[in-house]
């Protein structure tokens, strides 16, 4: 390899078979090979070409191997390349054999890979090249070196940096994070977008705007078919199947798109995404639909009222505009809880955590890590820290993560070597100056306490709705979710109490809180709203 080639991130190919290795050899270098130098080599020699890689600081983008040895090598990837994108080759209809299925779905359940790679069947097979182009851009995306649309410039410790990446993220907008040169630091963090605007400690609306996004509506144009109230999966699903369908709608929302599904680093079991995407992209791709089949948003303002006003319903925003509909469509997700123990709230963006973004993880690399949740977001969380922390602990109240997280997190958490669970244990205190330095942990068997050092506390211990703001027409079950359909008395599954108002999502009482199942709330709500706009 050239010293100039060797500046290159690396592809890597381990394949026993050479004819098939020097193939896929082949088809990268013609395609990527002004940009990636490729090294093929035998299966054994894997884990040699990536140590020698990491010697060097040479970036390994992807990493392709083929049969059981391979795939069960390929679990040691990540520890030494954590961007670095993991694909099992198979040949076209492998799937077709029992055991190389059975391969693949072991690898799977057990985090040893990212995806399978169909070898490339002929000359330019552009479902091969789809499939590693978008396992580059997603090492790009690790790495901090894909595109970008922000960069942070600020105390990666500080909590106005940190509330600024949530913003970003929760936009769905890729981002860095970088520190301040030493004439900058104590200042204000600062935000540079990707057309050279530096903005200095921006408001959520103010970089909300700065970045395309609408926050405000005409004022002469206040009145639509649907209000949906929340951009969460629910509320997009919700404003794409009503304006595919012909009604005029508006979208509120008091932060920004995506919910609390946007914080997700990877959702492995929404529909049409075998390889997972992040919530973000996840958000900006329904965001995008919805914004082309003609629908308004207007972000950044919470909703406090809803009434019925002259045969509308009337949604007011904190800053006193009115919005009015023939029918409302409730999509308010829910808000992460906050833990009540001492030093938690002092340290907030400081260390601690409610949710992890890319860049947030990134800033981890190394370091101690502990995740308290037993749901998916907790085990998400958990896997994505885990590719550049040291260690990352699962905190759990319970006996287990059975009952809670969904059985492919639950394998995968089982096969990262740095992840660990610590079960019936619960944080009695965040410890820290000015930053978390460590926590006190608390079995609940024993009740015994230990001190351990943390770098990191990200929450993610349930959540509750925001509803205190509705009318009390519209009722409730005894923890603020809404009730629908017979619950409610109302005559339609999705309707509340209040005519006209429909609940959808997170919020509805007894709902799954899955992010698929929010997205099918969303569009069987605009049905109700059919049914109700038929019978009125």
């Amino acid at each position: 390899m050239t010293s100039a080639a060797a500046q290159k991130p690396l592809l890597v190919v381990a394949d026993d078979d050479p004819a098939a290795r020097t193939r896929v050899e082949e088809e990268l270098e013609r395609r990527y090979g002004a940009d990636y130098a490729v090294r093929g080599c035998a299966t054994a020699e894997m884990r040699s070409v990536l140590d020698r890689a990491r010697e060097r600081g040479t970036v390994v983008a992807v990493v392709l191997a083929a049969g059981e040895e391979g795939a069960s090598l390929l679990d040691g990837v990540r520890q030494l390349h954590p961007a670095a994108r993991r694909g099992l080759l198979i040949p076209w209809l492998g799937w077709m054999d029992r055991r190389l299925a059975g391969v693949v779905l072991r690898a799977m359940e057990r985090g040893w890979i990212d995806l399978y790679v169909l070898r490339p069947a002929r000359r330019a097979d552009e479902i091969f090249h789809r499939t590693i182009a978008e396992l580059l851009q997603e090492s790009a995306r690790l790495q901090g070196e894909g595109p970008s649309g922000a960069t942070v410039v600020g105390d990666p410790r500080s909590p106005r940096a940190h509330e600024l990446r949530t913003t970003l993220a929760g936009l769905g907008i890729p981002h860095r994070a970088r520190e301040p040169d030493a004439g900058s630091r104590g200042r204000a963090p600062a935000v540079t977008l990707a057309d050279g605007q530096v903005l200095t400690d921006p408001s959520a609306a103010e970089l909300t705007a700065a970045l395309g996004f609408p926050i405000a509506l005409d004022p002469k144009d206040t009145a639509a078919d649907l209000v949906v109230v929340g951009a969460g999966p629910a509320g997009l699903a919700a404003a794409v199947t009503a304006a595919s369908e012909g009604l005029t709608t508006i979208v509120l929302d008091g932060g920004a798109v995506g919910g609390q599904a946007g914080s997700s680093s990877l959702i492995r079991n929404y529909l049409g995404f075998p390889r997972g995407l992040s919530g973000g992209e996840l958000a900006q791709r329904m965001y995008q639909q919805a914004w082309l089949f003609g629908t308004r948003f207007r972000l950044t303002q919470r909703a406090v009222a809803l009434e019925r006003c002259d045969g509308s319903l009337v949604v007011r925003s904190a800053d006193g505009l009115e919005v009015s509909a023939g029918a409302v469509v409730l999509a308010l997700g829910v808000e992460y809880r906050r833990l009540d123990a001492p030093g938690v709230a002092a340290l907030e963006g400081a260390g601690v955590l409610y949710g992890a973004s890319v860049s947030e993880a990134q800033a981890l690399a190394g370091e101690d890590v502990y995740v308290v949740g037993g749901g998916n977001s907790a085990g998400q969380a958990a896997l994505h820290l885990a590719r550049y922390a040291r260690r990352v602990s699962v905190v759990v109240r319970g006996e287990n993560l059975e009952a809670t997280m969904s059985r492919y997190l639950i394998d995968a958490i089982a096969g990262t070597s740095n992840v660990g669970v610590r079960v019936r244990t619960t944080v009695a205190r965040a410890v820290g100056e000015g930053r978390l330095e460590g926590l006190d942990l608390t079995d609940g068997a024993t009740g015994q306490t230990v001190q351990v050092e943390a770098a990191a506390l990200v929450l993610l211990i349930g959540a509750h709705p925001h509803t205190e703001w509705l009318p009390a027409e519209v009722a409730r079950d005894g923890r603020g979710y809404l009730l629908t359909g017979a619950d409610a008395g109302a005559a339609r599954q999705l309707e509340t109490s209040l005519p006209g108002v429909f609940a959808a999502g997170d919020v509805r009482a007894g709902s799954v809180k899955r992010v698929a199942a929010a997205a099918g709330d969303g569009a069987l709500a605009v049905t109700n709203v059919h049914a109700y706009r038929g019978a009125a």
